[in-house]
């Protein structure tokens, strides 16, 4: 009989130094938005009453 031999797939490599820059922009400008949107929102509560 014949062995078969079974090829081992490597695990995905990923990179030791990953950039996280991206996520950061991402979450300032979803911050700022929430922010500004609660200001305008305080603003226009001011104005009404």
């Amino acid at each position: 009989m014949s062995q078969t031999q079974m090829k081992k797939k490597n695990p995905p490599q990923t990179e030791e130094h990953s950039s996280l820059k991206g996520a950061l922009a991402s979450v300032f400008l979803v911050g700022f938005f929430i922010i500004f949107t609660w200001v305008g929102v305080y603003f226009l509560f001011l104005d009404r009453l």
